[in-house]
């Protein structure tokens, strides 16, 4: 029998961390080695047989994959070591997600920290699964993305959006997506009873991995006009795209072509006709849940819905862990 896969978590004290740590404990295949928290050193991780550590005090001999759940700049450096030691990284950052250092730096405002680790294969198993199966490092998108693209992937796959009109996706997500540490705008009395929008238009950081992995599928597109809103509930997030095709569909023929295009993914739910997606359709799950709904002949609206947590960021991570390993892609999911 072959042995299980040794893996270890950086940043298992953060939302994201969290709820992989506990997907991992349930997964049949991985020994979760250890968990690493600076903050809660010595404490007990939630869920798991084990005492978060600190980061310098692991070592990664002990592991055959690492999941980097730490901030920008910081994960490029842990995956840089992991890669170095012959470590397999799947990492939940944005450091690798964007394929040249000219685009991270046009997106993030600074020099990318490792320039040399990229382009890395970008993690969405259900466009991209050819390119993480086997690798040695995986790039896992971050919720706003992953929710997008997957709203959008059938009417890029036949080219059926007009390329002279922009797309236009409404998104919102809860507070947990702005992570563990407290800030004013997380704050309870900031966000009870309010709907906050922030970084409009095209001024948010993900809008380049947006539209780069977009334009890997379809080059006939306009540009993506994206709208986050701040909701006040603790998960979920739910973007509400607006679509103009060309002439090559009409709006009552989505319906048809998602349905064929995700029937036989596992964690892409399309909707009955009528049927909108909503946050509880995804919540606590590893599914992305889609409805769509006919406008005019040339506008549609869909609804694609995650929770930002788990096919957002951690269930994802294990999702394309198992891709790298040869192990089912569902395994420990669902």
């Amino acid at each position: 029998m072959e042995s299980n896969v040794r893996a270890g978590v950086y940043g298992g004290s953060g939302y994201a961390g969290l709820d992989l740590v506990e997907i991992l404990i349930g997964h049949p295949r991985i020994d979760l080695v250890f968990a690493t928290s600076n903050t809660y050193a010595g404490d007990e991780a939630p869920g798991a047989n084990l005492r978060y550590s600190t980061a310098d005090s692991v070592s990664l001999e002990q592991v055959d994959v690492i999941f980097l759940a730490l901030p920008h700049k910081a994960s490029a450096a842990m995956a840089k070591r992991g890669i170095d030691k012959g470590v397999n990284v799947v990492d939940l950052s944005a450091d690798l997600r964007l394929d040249t250092p000219e685009a991270y730096e046009q997106s993030y405002q600074s020099p990318h920290p490792h320039p040399e680790l990229l382009p890395t294969p970008y993690g969405l198993p259900e466009i991209n699964r050819e390119n993480i199966a086997g690798a040695d490092v995986v790039a896992t998108p971050g919720c706003y993305p992953t929710t997008t693209l997957l709203g959008i992937y059938p009417l890029l796959q036949v080219n059926a959006l007009c390329e002279e009109t922009a797309i236009i996706v409404d998104a919102k997500s809860g507070v947990t997506g702005a992570g563990r540490k407290p800030s004013l705008a997380t704050h309870f009395a900031e966000v009870y009873g309010n709907l906050i929008p922030y970084k409009t238009g095209r001024s948010h950081r993900h809008i380049g991995e947006m539209e780069q992995e977009a334009h890997k599928v379809s080059d006939r597109i306009g540009p993506i006009i994206f709208c986050p809103h701040l909701l006040p509930v603790d998960r979920g997030l739910m973007s509400s795209i607006y679509v103009t095709l060309n002439d090559t569909m009409e709006s009552d023929q989505l319906h048809e072509l998602y349905a064929e295009i995700y029937g036989s993914e596992a964690l892409v739910d399309v909707l009955p006709a009528g049927e909108q997606a909503t946050l509880r359709h995804a919540v606590k799950t590893n599914k992305c849940v889609i409805s769509i709904t006919p406008v005019l002949p040339r506008h549609a609206h869909i609804t694609s819905v995650t929770d930002n947590l788990r096919k957002g960021a951690a269930s994802q991570a294990v999702q394309n862990m198992n891709l790298m390993f040869g192990f089912d892609e569902t395994m420990g999911l669902i």
